[in-house]
């Protein structure tokens, strides 16, 4: 199986930047050329298959709103500078068919929408038209949280309908950790059951990208309320995706997350 020409016969890492001063965790923010594409270089020669960069903020739980101009200078600006240091596939990570349309010109290969095809109605439209692979996340109204697995399994089969409308095939699928909040069951265990349960979306049939990295349900299990103090609880969560067959985790921290890969793809060789 491949994603964007990388071959994932193991599990693979995709880099997160964000250029997003909004961003939830400051640490992953870069502001300057500089400090951008040093890091770029630093998750690539850490082991990053892929680069996803962020211009604004998803966060559900944030007050995260810029206009709309601002979020395709930051991505315009953040895609140059990161294809000019670095040779690996580059991902925006944006709800916006005009900021998807605008960083694809300079340079991206990939579009993530965390809306699955389901906000922007031009977002199908512009992958199709540019013929790049896609991340589509689950996106829904959740009408009944008693099941989780179900939920966002039924919220990708619509999003892959969309593309497969438009002639798109070249898909992974985001199980959305951390953005279908539930009161009751509460958010954190939500998403425990999702990443437990994640081999069921190989029903799917289409690589699964995770993105797990000091987000709110590890701060909520562990009692770590700043995202700075999540690593180890992130790293934790990630060795459990990989056992329950992740292809890609997306990630801020590239050198550690990698290790937890390499240790928990080699302890479950030996799964009986």
């Amino acid at each position: 199986m491949k994603f964007a020409g990388v071959n994932l016969d193991e599990p693979r890492v995709m880099g997160v930047i964000n250029v997003s001063p909004e961003s939830f965790y400051k640490g992953s923010v870069r502001n300057d050329e500089k400090a951008l594409a040093e890091t770029a270089v630093r998750m690539v020669e850490e082991g990053a298959s892929f680069i996803d960069i962020g211009a604004n903020s998803t966060a559900p739980y944030l007050e995260t709103q810029i206009p709309l101009e601002e979020e395709i200078r930051r991505a315009v600006w953040a895609v140059k500078v990161v294809k000019d240091v670095v040779d690996v596939p580059v991902s925006i990570d944006t709800t916006s068919a005009r900021v998807a349309e605008e960083a694809l010109k300079a340079g991206a290969d990939i579009i993530n929408d965390v809306t699955g095809f389901k906000g922007d109605p031009e977002m199908a439209r512009v992958a199709s038209e540019y013929g790049v692979p896609v991340v589509l996340c689950a996106h829904g109204n959740v009408r009944d949280f008693s099941d989780p697995v179900r939920t966002v399994i039924e919220f990708l089969e619509e999003s892959l309908t969309i593309a497969e409308e438009h002639g798109i095939r070249d898909i992974a699928v985001d199980p959305a950790i951390g953005f279908l909040r539930s009161e009751w069951p509460p958010w954190y265990e939500w998403d425990s059951k999702v990443i437990a349960n994640l081999n069921l979306l190989k029903l799917l049939g289409r690589p699964i990208l995770v993105g797990i990295s000091r987000k709110s349900f590890i701060g909520a299990i562990t009692g770590r309320t700043d995202p700075s103090e999540r690593l180890a609880g992130s790293l934790s969560a990630t060795a459990i995706a990989v056992l329950n067959g992740t292809d890609i985790v997306r990630t801020r921290d590239v050198r550690e997350t990698l290790d937890a890969i390499k240790v928990a793809g080699f302890i479950g060789r030996f799964s009986t």
